[in-house]
């Protein structure tokens, strides 16, 4: 391949880097993902004619909210709570929030530069690859390397992007041009947790380097490849692009995989102690009376929290009857959280429709949205349920802890 191959007029002016590895030119286009004038340079450069082979920083995904929105309508709510995706559904959910905020705010869709490279290669039947991650996993491997304060704090930060109206500040606005749209969506987060911005950007980088390299030793070798990217990721992705040792596949592998707890969960196994240790220790000083004292101060506070945690979601009365009963046994099965037990019964027997799906943007904008939509609702009956287990854990312990000190 000739070194010296003219660089297009509508890539020269843009922020980029050039690449060359195993036989193929990447040329990494750095974009903004707020910008009209990146979006002109992805039709431009795509326009010449100069690429075989497109790459954008997109997941399936986030690529199908964007070029066919309605595609969310065939989601199987259901399966996605059975299966424990919920946080990654409300995830996506957040993030779809903040770019509604952005487009109303800036007047151009937030991505729009992405979403125009693969409709513009498609029509020039030239072959397009998703190299970024799922937000979901990169979500859930964000929440793995937290601590139980800090997932909070993030889990909270991610529900209330949901329903903010506010605009966006102009500060946040300058970063995103320079940046990368996660990472400003994770911003008040990523700035205080090294390890969050590692998995948000670093972790990233190296798997969508994995992703341009795949691209390039696929049946049909390219020889230039135009990777359409957030401005943020060029020095990293280069980076990446050029020392990258590992086989592609290996790396991907690697980078979707979430971390196994291997901490001690100390707050359950405190709570659980405290509960087990309240029941003997009452057993033994004050006889049957006071240990089943203990046990109903428990079974009260959770069950009722978390029923009228469900209730407050608007929660149809067979969900909050599940979520009470599931509540008190939270520390002996802490995998199935009680607002998961209530959601799916919500789902099962209030069943969004396509209709829920198609409104659900512009639905969470209002609270009475929030109730009147069924996707939405299921979601609240989640959180909510969450909510009042843990206010349940927390006033039992403390009215548990009286009663045996009394």
């Amino acid at each position: 391949m000739d070194p010296t191959h003219a660089l297009p007029d509508a890539i020269a002016t843009q922020p980029h880097v050039i690449v060359e590895r195993d036989g193929v030119r990447y040329t990494l286009l750095g974009t903004a993902h707020v910008s009209r004038a990146s979006v002109d340079a992805v039709r431009d450069a795509i326009a010449t004619g100069a690429f075989d082979h497109v790459a954008v920083e997109l997941d399936s995904a986030r690529m199908q909210a964007l070029v066919e929105p309605e595609a969310m309508a065939r989601l199987d709510l259901v399966e996605v709570i059975r299966t424990g995706r919920t946080a990654m559904f409300a995830a996506n959910l957040a993030l779809a929030a903040y770019q509604r905020r952005l487009a109303e705010q800036l007047g151009i869709e937030p991505g729009a530069e992405l979403k125009q490279a693969v409709i513009d290669a498609r029509e020039r039947g030239v072959p397009v690859s998703l190299i970024d991650r799922d937000v979901g996993l990169t979500f859930r491997r964000a929440a793995a390397s937290l601590n139980w304060w800090q997932r909070i704090k993030l889990g909270s930060g991610l529900a209330l992007s949901l329903v903010a109206s506010e605009d966006v500040p102009e500060d946040e606005i300058e970063k995103l041009k320079e940046g990368d749209m996660l990472e400003s969506s994770f911003a008040e987060f990523a700035s205080h947790s090294p390890q969050l911005y590692e998995t948000v950007i670093a972790e990233r980088d190296r798997y969508m380097a994995a992703g341009l390299r795949e691209a390039g030793s696929s049946d049909v070798r390219p020889a230039n490849v135009l990777a359409v990217v957030g401005a943020g990721h060029l020095a990293g992705l280069s980076r990446e692009l050029e020392l990258q040792s590992d086989a592609p596949a290996t790396v991907r592998a690697a980078l979707e995989a979430t971390p196994k707890k291997r901490k001690v969960p100390w707050f359950t196994l405190v709570i659980t102690a405290l509960l087990v240790g309240g029941v003997v220790w009452g057993f033994r000083h004050g006889g049957l009376a006071l240990a089943s004292g203990v046990l109903v101060q428990w079974f009260v506070a959770t069950a009722v929290l978390a029923g009228l945690g469900a209730l407050l979601a608007g929660g149809h009365p067979l969900s909050v009857l599940a979520g009470a009963i599931v509540a008190p046994f939270k520390p002996f099965r802490p995998a199935i959280p009680a607002g998961a037990v209530s959601a799916l019964v919500e789902a099962r027997l209030r069943k969004p429709t396509y209709a829920d799906f198609i409104s659900l943007r512009e639905d969470v904008r209002t609270l009475r949205g929030w109730y009147r939509n069924r996707v939405a609702r299921t979601l609240l009956v989640f959180i909510l349920t969450n909510f009042g287990t843990m206010a349940g854990e927390w006033i039992a312990i403390a009215r548990i802890v009286g009663k045996l000190s009394g």
